[in-house]
């Protein structure tokens, strides 16, 4: 169902992220912008699908960087803006967003950032709400599905009373979940910009001074917020205080352990400014205070400082928490997180599940579900790319250095890009690093340097960088992997797809172009054809100064949607097994999903179900035993 329907007081089932895109859609946003990151990437992705029907703006920028400033702009011309990023985005919209706070705002501008605690798709599980603190500036964290779409709309409405951004921050399960959302009436906006004030930050402390002012009008506000409430005995000796994700698993803990009684629990959206007078009241009653939140102690910190302001009134308090150890201080929590935390405070018994019944979930689901290594997609492009740099490298015999990048291709680190990537840090780093690598020939250093990226990175983060290499007279090889998509976070378009964000039809940027503009040595290949890939590749490390290869194919999930797979099939009478190569070559060391092992005939043999039918297993098998049938 399409969260553009007009239909007030009809509930839907909605994503965390749609509940957002929803509220920005009720707010009357005019201006939204993003860069594709999970979790966060169904906000704009959302948006953008209602864009045209309901006469906004949407688009997906080249970074968060140009997302948080573009939107920064619609807000500086009266119109209500929102951008949206997963945590290592906001790191590098950091500058600006350290200077608006300062210039101040028009209309309403909303920041929403999507936390990946466990760092389940991200190089970092980084705690944002610092960045709330350190910026000064107004933080919100929905608990529910339906908070998040009412605190959104609230969210463009604080930021136009205070004339600062407001930052809603959002976690991977709550960006992801899904839960009931009733729609309000979507307003009848005009939409009229004009650039009428002036927005500059000035080296003076009067700025920075106007900014405290406004954070103090922020915490009166949140003194009567709706999004803060507490459920429980009135005066409870015991409370948990809570934000975000930990509201629901506070309520389970307390409901499972039959606690109902005796503990309270204080639920947060305000969470920067603290309103410490609705904290001051509780903890009066409490002299033991549990909190639970994700990722770092900010909560509780900040708790705590209030606290010991406040000593001669609120008298000692036992925290249990982060810094106790009661809450782990990395990773996601759960439920059973929290649960086992009250029971251990409260000396309260609790066994979730005895040992027997988790060892015969083990081997139950153990029979059904075979092991599977974290891999590149059957038939993906990314697979025959780096056995060409694996091979090219190996032929040229000079031990050289692989940089990686963040995309798809960071698996290149492990078994299924042949452990060729020895770096991976953020995006854009891969070819930043091989720059410094490949000036370092007065030292003596004389390994080959291969930066590696996708086409996106390539636009993300990539350019000033290759400029750099180029400017500098770096001695490297920049291998893109040009798969046509953003496709690690959904297959969103980007400037060299020749599409935008609504599916309209717009100019491609040329990757070769750019690079061949700089002064680079450019070279275009499918890495399909293996041959010639690493004839390329070795051609390339041979020679001086900077050069680029650019390795293209459509990812292979966007193919397969336009044309049906070839058949693929092993000819078991000339596979010779464990007797080829480095034994079993196509299934171990090739390492394809699509290519399984039969322990009963000792032979390699198709999964038809994984296989795309790209053939390169059948190009690389010495025997010629793969046999790819074309329908």
């Amino acid at each position: 169902m399409s969260i553009e329907i007009d239909e007030p007081g009809r509930s839907l089932l909605l994503m965390g992220n749609e509940a957002i895109a929803r509220g920005a859609i009720e707010a009357g946003v005019d201006f939204c912008s993003a860069y594709p990151g999970t979790p966060s990437s169904e906000i704009l992705g959302s948006l953008a699908r209602a864009a045209e029907h309901l006469g906004f703006y949407a688009e997906w920028s080249t970074n968060e960087m140009v997302a948080i400033e573009a939107a920064g702009a619609a807000s500086f011309a009266g119109l209500r803006a929102l951008t949206a990023m997963k945590q290592n985005g906001l790191n590098v919209a950091s500058d600006f967003l350290l200077t608006v706070n300062l210039s101040g705002t028009g209309g309403g501008f909303v920041i929403v950032v999507a936390d990946d605690p466990s760092a389940h798709s991200s190089t970092n599980e980084q705690d944002s709400r610092n960045f709330a603190r350190f910026a000064d500036l107004p933080l919100l964290e929905p608990a529910t599905f339906q908070e998040a779409k009412d605190m959104t709309i609230w969210a463009f409405e604080l930021s136009e009373r205070l004339k600062i951004p407001c930052i809603i921050r959002s976690v991977t399960r709550f960006s992801h979940g899904r839960g009931n959302v009733k729609l309000g009436p979507i307003p009848k906006r005009e939409r009229k910009a004009s650039f009428r004030g002036v927005f500059l930050t000035v080296p003076t402390p009067m700025w920075h001074s106007t900014l405290h002012q406004k954070m103090a009008n922020a915490r009166e506000e949140f003194e009567g917020s709706g999004f803060n409430w507490y459920v429980g005995p009135e005066q409870a000796k015991f409370i948990i205080i809570t934000c975000g994700s930990g509201w629901f698993y506070s309520q389970e803990a307390v409901k499972t352990l039959k606690l109902d009684g005796e503990v309270g629990i204080l639920k947060l959206g305000t969470t920067w400014p603290l309103p410490e007078k609705l904290i001051a009241s509780h903890l009066k009653h409490a002299p033991e205070v549990m909190i639970v939140e994700e990722v770092d102690p900010f909560l509780e910190q900040n708790v705590k400082i209030l606290t010991a302001e406040s000593a001669g009134d609120l008298g000692p308090i036992k925290f249990y928490g982060k810094s106790s150890k009661y809450i782990p201080d990395v990773g996601e929590i759960a439920p059973d997180t929290v649960i086992s935390a009250l029971a251990r405070i409260k000396g309260v018994e609790y066994h979730p599940r005895d040992e027997g019944y988790r060892d015969k979930v083990r081997s139950v689901v153990g029979s059904y579900a075979p092991f599977r290594m974290l891999s590149f997609c059957a038939g993906c492009p990314h697979r025959p790319a780096f056995w060409a740099i694996k091979t090219a490298l190996k032929m040229d015999g000079r031990d050289g250095v692989v940089a990686g990048d963040i995309g798809c291709y960071s698996l290149g680190v492990g078994p299924a890009g042949y452990f060729q990537s020895k770096t991976l840090h953020c995006m854009g780093a891969g070819i930043g690093l091989a720059t410094g690598l490949g000036n370092l020939r007065q030292f003596g250093f004389e390994q080959p340097v291969i930066a590696i990226s996708g086409d996106s990175t390539f636009y993300h983060a990539c350019i000033p960088a290759l400029v750099n290499a180029r400017y500098n007279r770096s001695n490297i090889t920049y291998v893109i992997l040009d798969n046509s998509a953003t496709a690690m976070t959904g297959f969103q378009p980007h400037p060299g797809t020749g599409t935008d964000a609504r599916g309209q039809a717009v100019p491609a940027v040329s990757i070769e172009g750019i690079c061949r503009a700089i002064g680079a040595e450019v070279r275009v290949c499918d890495p399909f054809a293996i041959d010639e890939a690493v004839e390329n590749l070795c051609e390339l490390l041979q020679s001086e100064g900077t050069g680029v290869m650019i390795f293209r194919r459509k990812c292979t999930t966007l193919e397969l949607k336009e044309k049906k797979k070839p058949k693929v099939r092993v000819d078991p009478e000339k596979c010779i097994g464990d007797d080829c190569g480095c034994a079993r070559f196509c299934s171990r060391v090739f390492n394809c999903p699509g290519i399984i092992w039969d322990p009963e005939v000792k032979k390699a043999k198709i999964d038809e179900l994984v296989c795309s039918g790209c053939g390169v297993c059948a190009d690389l098998c010495s025997r010629g035993a793969i046999i790819v049938e074309e329908e």
